[in-house]
């Protein structure tokens, strides 16, 4: 095996997860689904000029207790909110709004332009609400939201994030340098650095690294990497994989979200 076929097997999922090419599939019928019976929504809400820019927002029955915003996965090649719809379920029902935005995605976007892209939706979500913001993103995600939580993305809006939680993600960018995905990705040696959380100091901001405790071992090695580095908080929910770790965002009483809204 090669270091590039050792590198592509380290950040592999699917191949590792019992009839794992069928989340997808579903994913986009329980997101649907959810679109379906959710009568207070609003969908492709422009937050930019770019055709990728919207988000869509699902609104609580009652009025907000603030704003879950998500952000999905897909290595920042694939994905895109409406897959994942029905991870809103949770937030609604614990009485927040949640707000789901899309980036560009590669090879049409690097990463620090997706990072931008979040900063501006997270921007616009918050004109648009009242109350706490929860920052909370799987895989590539998880990526970009722990990239808000650093230092030298402080905004204005930061002062209102009572969480950063990021699920499954990927804290630092070097070793996917060696990846056949990097064909695509283009992460060069500047950029690794630039957009690896873990080169960074965090906001004055609790953070949350979730991981489950069945998925790749190198996925188990990014969230205890920012853990050590950022001094925050690590949860290994055992017995859960890259794909079901997410799970726990659809009921308003998991361990996940308890620990989103812990004070």
């Amino acid at each position: 095996m090669t270091n590039r076929d050792a590198a592509d097997q380290a950040y592999a999922n699917s191949a590792y997860i019992p009839d794992g090419e069928s989340y997808y599939e579903r994913w986009d019928a329980a997101a649907e689904a959810f679109r379906a019976a959710h009568a207070d929504k609003e969908l492709g809400v422009a937050y930019g000029e770019g055709g990728g820019q919207t988000y869509d927002m699902f609104h609580p029955a009652q009025a907000s207790r603030g704003t879950v915003i998500f952000l999905h996965g897909g290595y920042w090649m694939a994905g895109s909110p409406r897959m994942f719809s029905h991870l809103a379920a949770g937030a609604v029902a614990a009485g927040y709004a949640c707000a789901m935005p899309a980036y560009t995605l590669a090879p049409q976007a690097r990463l620090a332009q997706m990072a931008d892209e979040v900063e501006a939706a997270i921007a616009e979500i918050a004109k648009r609400t009242d109350g706490p913001l929860y920052l909370v993103g799987h895989s590539a995600g998880g990526q970009l939201v722990a990239r808000m939580g650093c230092a030298d993305k402080k905004a204005p809006w930061s002062t209102r994030v009572q969480r950063v939680m990021a699920i499954s993600l990927l804290s630092d960018l070097e070793p996917l340098r060696e990846t056949t995905m990097n064909d695509t990705l283009g992460i060069d040696e500047g950029e690794a650095l630039d957009e690896s959380p873990i080169r960074h100091r965090p906001q004055n901001i609790p953070m949350t690294a979730w991981v489950g405790g069945n998925e790749r071992p190198a996925f188990l090695d990014q969230a205890m990497g920012l853990a050590d580095a950022w001094d925050c908080d690590l949860t290994i929910e055992a017995g859960k994989h890259h794909f079901d770790v997410i799970e726990g965002l659809e009921n308003p009483i998991s361990p996940m979200m308890r620990a989103l809204f812990r004070a």
